[in-house]
């Protein structure tokens, strides 16, 4: 398949490969969108394609991404006259910032890239690079001239705050379309498909938790209402079918009898099983506190589905922290902050004890595990080199009802170093969960109905 029915396919397998479920159906919805709304204007088709092909929040940057490199704005390099040096660039960028000219600014990612941007020549190992482009170019440096600019010599007054605000948001857009760029011309060079496999950020849902930026991470604390509703209708949903129970043969063959012997409406045992006790034991040390912020957060904001929810946290101590996330749940940026500083969870030097600390839990709070309990332990699962105490969670294990250890590190990584996830892994059963994909599918099928 070729010519534009050929590129929207090849699109539409780049969004899947990124995680945005777009099948058949969307497909011909999208060429039907193109059919209707022509080739002549880019933005209208940018628009149409992702009314058809984005179904949740998140896609859109994903999609936006994708969408520069299978339908660029270009092919090659710019066709503007070069501008005679930095100097001359950084001015012209400065003038088109203060004055808001999109279609300027556009034009100028093009130029700095093709002028500041490119290493190792047009051969394979080559290319364009928008950290090297942004690098020389120093656009946040210009947000006091761009200031000055706007205020056309006026004093400072107290719209001076939003206007600096404004031009950091001017700046950091010019920055993503050097991005946009660069991915352009690098994708002429080595091939749609691979660049737009390595190149495309990936949405938020896909990001490791272990390697999430503070935006990504607030980004992903952003995500946990909306997340923790789909979710909680999912578990009610199973919770009304599991309460349907088996056939009940007896009855069921007594009530056909009004149909002939045909059992038209089969009687169930029904039963009305009590809502699950839930459990968090959360490591809380260096990155793995990130992935463990969000879960609290989940979890706590689906506590409704849940009799009872209590967390704790360790380093190389371990403290009761239900409290704090309650409380946090209304500041969740803050939340981390707000652990480490009231909850004793360090008494040596700081560095998790995983040993210890599961030790001192299963003493202190071993009325906190019962046979309705679901625990789960957030940690990788890295000893520092220290005993692992796999009597201590053995105990644990045994007094719940379900115990499941997430991961955040990947599986391939598990018992390298200092980690003993193998030998936890024979006590319990643990699981990858690396981002908040796979956590929203291990709550979906780990937590009990």
């Amino acid at each position: 398949m070729s010519g534009v029915p050929g590129r929207l396919v090849e699109f539409v397998e780049a969004l899947r490969e990124h995680g945005i479920p777009a099948g058949p159906s969307e497909t011909v919805d999208a060429a039907a969108a193109l059919e209707v709304l022509g080739l002549a204007s880019r933005e209208q088709m940018r628009e149409g394609l992702a009314a058809a092909l984005v179904r949740r929040g998140g896609q859109r940057a994903v999609f936006d991404a994708t969408f520069d490199i299978y339908f660029p704005l270009g092919v090659g390099a710019p066709s503007q006259d070069p501008v005679e040096d930095l100097a001359a660039l950084r001015d012209r960028l400065a003038a088109a910032l203060a004055a808001g000219d999109q279609t300027e600014l556009t034009q100028l990612a093009g130029l700095a890239v093709d002028m500041l941007g490119e290493y190792g020549g047009t051969s394979g190992t080559g290319g364009w690079s928008a950290h090297q482009t942004l690098e020389r170019l120093q656009p946040q440096t210009l947000v006091v001239r761009v200031l000055e600019a706007i205020r056309a010599g006026g004093q400072e007054d107290f719209t001076d705050r939003l206007d600096r605000d404004d031009v950091r948001r001017r700046v950091e857009g010019f920055r993503g379309l050097v991005r946009t760029e660069a991915r352009r011309r690098v994708a002429e060079v080595r091939g749609r498909e691979r660049v737009s496999r390595h190149a495309v950020p990936p949405a938020a849902d896909r990001v490791d938790f272990l390697l999430a930026s503070r935006a990504q991470l607030a980004e992903l604390r952003r995500v946990v209402q909306p997340l923790s509703r789909k979710l909680a209708t999912r578990l009610a949903a199973r919770r009304r079918r599991h309460a349907r129970g088996q056939i009940d043969l007896r009855r069921t063959l007594r009530r056909s009898l009004s149909t002939g012997g045909v059992p038209m409406r089969p009687s169930y045992r029904r039963h009305r099983p009590g809502r699950p006790e839930i459990v968090l034991l959360c490591d809380m040390s260096g990155s793995v506190a990130g992935f463990a912020n969000f879960t609290m957060l989940l979890v706590q904001a689906l506590r409704d589905q849940f009799s009872k929810v209590r967390v704790f946290a360790f380093i190389d101590a371990c403290d009761e922290i239900t409290h704090l996330v309650d409380t946090g749940a209304a500041d969740p940026e803050d939340l981390g902050a707000r652990i480490l500083a009231d909850a004793e969870l360090t008494r040596w030097d700081g560095h998790s004890d995983y040993g210890h600390a599961l030790g001192e839990f299963a003493e202190r709070y071993s009325d906190a595990v019962g046979p309705k309990t679901s625990l789960l332990i957030l940690g990788d699962a890295r000893t520092n080199g220290g005993d692992p105490n796999l009597a201590a969670v053995r105990g644990i294990a045994a007094a719940a009802r379900h115990t499941y250890w997430l991961n955040p590190e990947r599986t391939a990584l598990w018992s390298t170093g200092d980690s003993e996830a193998h030998a936890y892994a024979q006590v319990v059963e643990m699981h990858e969960c690396r981002n908040v994909h796979q956590l929203t599918r291990l709550v979906t099928r780990l937590l009990p109905a």
